[in-house]
């Protein structure tokens, strides 16, 4: 623990250990079969997150469906038909996900059987079915690795068919005859061109355009099962993404949803006919909102039975049961079986149940005024004893890390956010602040970033220090600032543009230098590649180099003053090694000191919770020497982690 006045302010709080947080939850990502004669979840198996499943009706009788013992499964789902188990993996980070199958029917975790089996592969899923329920379309790159080739998958005798070469497109869109209908690609201006396809032929006249502007709120969002209506996110000729209904027949649309502050988000259609049935938008908060009047009814009935924020996760084919996750923002998140017949609501699982009762805090939901106007959406969370009246404000300013998110097209959101709780636990008031060029809030927010990576976007988190320290929240010389991939960037910006305004910076698997991120970007990204290029920085022209060169940190790394940590994983495909080497090396060259910790079974971020543990017992223990909360000792976890320490390792208490 370190004896500072932060550490003392929150003394009287149990500490919330590391591998509460970042450990292994005891189980997660539950579903329910679409028969609904099973439910799945995804628990550790020799501290490892394998798949597991039971018979919905003897939920306690579970079975291991998977073997992985280095890195957890990331994402698995239901074939269908209801016979099979679908997972992805990769090897160490790289990426080229492989897609995997285990028959229901298998013994325990012996039966696996990897139905995409290439090397330097990445697999897409393109298409779907809820009448062709053995197969699905799927996206191969084996055979050039910037273009996925689409292949018919029979999920139960692993047969693959070819049914489009593809050669120039970034995507497709099938209906659910499993029948591809649109080609898309980018054009010269980094928007996107539609093309329809009819009967296997693209056409050579787009249907559909967007300029840059449109390129990322614009998009098909599928076709009912009768293929009648297709529907589409749509920015083109208004700012948010609004929800529309295309008849085929006649091009016929219909506005079916709008926001005037963020883009329509996910959307809930009927599990046979594929109609929107509810649909949900987020601009601070979640909001659903329902069509049909009985998932209304379903809505309005959950809202009475849970605390906090909740959704579907998963349904039965005859939508008669549900799976519903439960955020109550102050405890562990929770997974119910709802039968809607019965409206009763059973409790399923607590994904981390050692967090109940543990001190955790509430998250506050602001918008911040940025030098120009614009309004940023933000999420504030205080350290515990700090606001005794719960009105966002401590009694007295208290040190803050800034955590940036990555993307930079993505974005914070409102709930339980465990690098929160963690850092709030530790003395720190903690803000995300969602800069321009985040998503989700139309396409002027995003286009408000365009080749602004070190200008206004920067701009966007000091004017949010200057309104922290301005609103008594945050100590001007302690706030910390950290993130990963662009936060990571950020964090870089921050110490070398501005070297006076952060105490410190956390940077993990973030790009130094955007020329060289640019030229090492992953094959499978070059048809997507003009729109980097509009919005970063051009490396086809000189001025464009240049631009770029003006903008990366790697230029000023002798300026910097302050301490930094940086984090990196050896097999990064996105953001690679290099990034980081260059201005360790740099930083080294002109005495300036750094800490650096490498990973050499990971990729773009650490996936492994030892990796993760081990990183973040160093980053706390980090802000705890530069801006003064508390930390748990670093102990031993290093030992159960690959973390390789090049350099640094002095400035760290406890390395």
């Amino acid at each position: 623990m370190t004896d500072t006045a932060a550490a003392a302010r929150v003394s009287d709080t149990p500490l919330i250990p590391r591998d509460h947080l970042f450990g292994n939850p005891t189980r997660a990502q539950g579903k329910i079969s679409p028969d609904g004669k099973w439910v799945s979840w995804m628990a550790p198996w020799e501290r490892v997150m394998n798949v597991f499943m039971a018979p919905a009706n003897d939920p306690d009788n579970p079975r291991r469906m998977t073997s992985a013992k280095d890195r957890p499964i990331p994402q698995y789902f239901w074939a269908p038909d209801s016979r099979s188990v679908l997972y992805i993996r990769d090897k160490q980070g790289d990426e080229n996900y492989l897609l995997y199958s285990v028959p229901v029917d298998s013994v325990e975790g012996a039966e696996e059987k990897c139905l995409t089996p290439f090397e330097d592969t990445r697999v897409q899923v393109v298409g779907g079915s809820e009448t062709i329920k053995d197969k699905i379309l799927i996206g191969l790159n084996n055979r050039d690795a910037r273009f996925h080739d689409v292949y018919l998958l029979d999920l139960n005798t692993g047969a693959l068919e070819l049914v489009f070469e593809n050669n120039e497109w970034a995507g497709f869109e099938a209906d659910d005859s499993l029948t591809l209908r649109w080609a898309v690609r980018q054009n010269a201006a980094g928007g996107t061109d539609m093309h329809e396809i009819i009967d296997g032929v693209v056409a050579e006249e787009p249907r559909e355009t967007t300029g840059l502007d449109d390129a990322l709120t614009t998009g098909m969002a599928g076709y009912t099962t009768d293929g009648k209506t297709l529907y589409w996110l749509d920015s083109r000729g208004r700012d948010t993404a609004a929800l529309y209904a295309e008849d085929t027949a006649t091009g016929e649309r219909v506005l079916v949803a709008e926001h005037d502050r963020a883009d329509i988000g996910g959307t809930m259609r009927h599990k046979q006919t594929g109609v929107v049935q509810a649909y949900n938008v987020t601009y601070l908060r979640t909001q659903h909102h329902a069509i049909d009047p009985a998932i209304g009814e379903a809505f309005a009935w959950l809202r009475e039975q849970l605390e906090g924020d909740f959704g579907v996760q998963s349904r039965t084919d005859d939508d008669r049961r549900w799976l519903v996750w439960n955020d109550p923002l102050t405890a562990p998140i929770a997974s119910y079986l709802f039968d809607r017949d019965a409206m009763t609501l059973t409790k399923f699982y607590v994904t981390k149940p050692e967090l109940e009762g543990a001190p955790l805090q509430p998250m506050h939901a602001l918008e911040i005024k940025a030098r120009d106007g614009l309004t940023l959406p933000s999420y504030l969370t205080l350290p515990p004893q700090s606001d005794p009246d719960g009105d966002g404000v401590p009694d007295r300013p208290v040190p803050m890390v800034l955590v940036v998110h990555g993307g930079p097209w993505a974005r914070d959101g409102y709930g339980f956010n465990r690098t929160h709780q963690w850092l709030a636990n530790r003395g720190y008031a903690v803000l995300s602040v969602n800069f321009r060029g985040s998503t989700g809030f139309g396409k002027k927010f995003i286009s408000a970033g365009d080749k602004e990576w070190s200008g206004k976007m920067h701009d966007d988190l000091l004017d949010a220090v200057e309104w922290a320290i301005g609103q008594g929240i945050a100590e001007k010389d302690k706030v910390a600032i950290m993130g990963g991939s662009y936060g990571g960037y950020a964090t870089l910006v921050g110490l070398t543009f501005t070297p006076d305004v952060f105490a410190c910076g956390v940077d993990i698997v973030g790009p130094s230098n955007l020329e060289t991120l640019l030229e090492t970007i992953p094959p499978y990204w070059e048809p997507l590649v003009k729109q980097f290029h509009e919005r970063m920085g051009d490396p086809s022209t000189p001025e464009g180099v240049e631009f770029l060169k003006s903008i990366s940190p790697l230029y000023k790394a002798q300026d910097i003053t302050r301490p930094l940590l940086i984090g990196q994983g050896a097999n990064d495909p996105r953001v690679k090694q290099a990034e980081s080497d260059q201005i360790v090396e740099a930083m080294q060259r002109h005495n300036v000191p750094v800490t650096y910790v490498l990973f050499p079974d990971e990729g773009h971020g650490f996936h492994r919770p030892e990796n993760n543990i081990a990183f973040n017992a160093i980053a706390e223990n980090f802000l705890a020497e530069c801006i003064g909360g508390r930390a748990e000792p670093v102990g031993d976890v290093l030992a159960a982690s690959t973390a390789q320490i090049p350099t640094g390792r002095e400035h760290v208490k406890g390395l």
